[in-house]
């Protein structure tokens, strides 16, 4: 990768500061790209930029129609350079090509999508109120957004929030995380290329501390939405909360993934090897507790186990690779930890657990525990790593109340060909997403986000407009006002 350094995106142009940041390949050690570093100072300059832009406009005011095509373009600008980046993804984030490669297809969709919603950001209207009386509500754009982003899921995370409020009629400044910033500032090159005004998208790429507690504080900024840990969720919330702005907050989980005995097993089988090493398990999705029936969870432990063996863990670059590398050296030791804490609890390692002997990079084995108890930080605490916990159960109220038995509620998978099953299931768990006989599908149309510690707000479908407009109401009387106060 190039050694230049990548300006700051801010009012349609390239902004140097005489500070820069490196990121630096999981998978390689080797450097990716260097990074204009941004502080206080910068992110007030990209608000500046960002509030001129939807306070004169014209972004707030043009045609649904125009937003429309505008939205597509940038869709159709990242189907042409999809393997530029997720091959930039892929060395700063270490997950694997093959699965980049797939994220840039649904970042495109999601563009796609949102497209089809500025045709449809509108109000109400009341003509029932009496006769001389008209009521309108009116959807209107909140304002200016802060984007703060993970490193996890980059472009695809960022394109869950950016062209929904861009629909809406918002003006965005962005900050991805300093792990992974190239993918975020790229797009923002191609939204200005497919015809988004200056101002309307700016990117500040620096640290959660200042650029990140400076954003989410600022008073000029309308709304904030945060994809990241429940523990700095919770600290974005409270630095809005002193001026009261819109936040959003897609954080943690420690989903369940639950199988019942008469499921169609094979099919089970693939879904919750998936559902937990998918992206190294870096995933807030992830289903990293595997609850079973007790009659059959001996066998399918079992099959879970060689399933996992199979699983091709190594060199994110590597077509072959299900399993790329860990994002940093803080993320392993956490991993490391938790696996340390569960043998010493008295849950039995059965696979993995170790570190891979590499030359380079940071890789962590598909690890799998069994006779995990629900007291126990396995089964509790969000690891976001390779690591699945195997708990049974015995009743369909007790693989209920296992799945609700955490702080998070993101969502939960069942796998059973008992309807009434899957719909008490579905009707009972407290998450914001249940998968029944799948798991992790999504789709752009359904909205997506937690119950409880996983957060606020929906993000996707048509809802989504939610987090990113205000209603208005406008009360017109018609003709004489007829009767007097006094």
């Amino acid at each position: 990768m190039t050694t230049d350094v990548k300006p700051l995106w801010i009012n349609g142009e390239s902004v140097l500061t005489d500070e820069c940041l490196t990121t630096v390949s999981p998978a390689h050690d080797t450097p990716v790209a260097s990074y204009t570093l941004a502080g206080p100072s910068e992110v007030d300059i990209a608000i500046a930029a960002a509030r001129k832009a939807f306070d004169e406009g014209p972004w707030p005011y043009v045609k649904g129609r125009d937003k429309a095509i505008i939205l597509n373009r940038v869709a159709a600008l990242i189907d042409e350079n999809a393997k530029l980046l997720a091959r930039l993804e892929t060395l700063e984030s270490g997950k694997p090509i093959s699965q980049a490669m797939g994220e840039m297809k649904a970042a495109s969709y999601l563009w796609q999508y949102a497209a089809t919603l500025a045709h449809n950001v509108h109000g109400d209207t009341y003509n029932n109120l009496g006769k001389n009386k008209l009521g309108l509500v009116l959807r209107e754009p909140a304002g200016v957004v802060g984007m703060i982003t993970p490193w996890n899921f980059p472009l695809l995370i960022i394109s869950q929030k950016l062209p929904f409020a861009l629909a809406a009629g918002c003006t965005v400044v962005a900050k991805p995380s300093e792990l992974t910033p190239g993918t975020t500032l790229r797009l923002a090159e191609l939204a200005a290329e497919a015809g988004v005004p200056s101002g309307v998208i700016n990117v500040v790429t620096g640290y959660g501390n200042p650029v990140g507690s400076h954003l989410a504080a600022h008073a000029d900024l309308d709304a904030i939405s945060f994809t990241g840990s429940t523990v700095v969720g919770r600290t974005i919330a409270a630095r809005a909360g002193h001026n009261l702005k819109k936040v959003s907050l897609e954080l943690g989980g420690k989903n369940p993934h639950v199988v019942f005995a008469d499921a169609d097993l094979d099919a089970a089988l693939d879904a919750v090897v998936f559902g937990v090493y998918f992206n190294m398990g870096e995933c807030c999705n992830s289903g990293s507790r595997l609850l079973v029936e007790a009659r059959i969870a001996r066998d399918f432990t079992e099959r879970v186990i060689e399933k996992a063996r199979t699983i091709v863990t190594g060199d994110p670059l590597d077509e072959a690779t299900k399993v790329g590398a860990i994002i940093n050296q803080a993320q392993l030791e956490k991993i490391t930890a938790h696996i340390q804490e569960g043998q010493e609890a008295g849950a039995r390692l059965r696979l993995g657990g170790n570190v891979l002997p590499t030359a380079c990079g940071r890789f962590v084995e598909p690890t799998v525990f069994e006779n995990v108890a629900p007291d126990m930080a396995l089964a509790r605490e969000e690891i976001f790593g390779p690591v699945l916990s195997i708990l049974p159960f015995n009743t369909r109220d007790e693989a209920i109340d296992l799945a609700n038995d955490t702080c998070y509620g993101l969502s939960a998978g069942v796998w059973t060909q008992d309807v009434d099953t899957a719909f008490e299931f579905s009707r009972h768990v407290r998450a914001g997403t249940i998968w029944i006989n799948c798991f992790m599908d999504g789709y752009a149309e359904l909205p997506f986000g937690g119950y409880r510690d996983s957060g606020l707000g929906r993000e996707l479908g048509r809802f989504s407009v939610d987090e990113f407009t205000e209603l208005k109401t406008v009360q017109l009387h018609l003709g004489v006002r007829a009767n007097s106060w006094l």
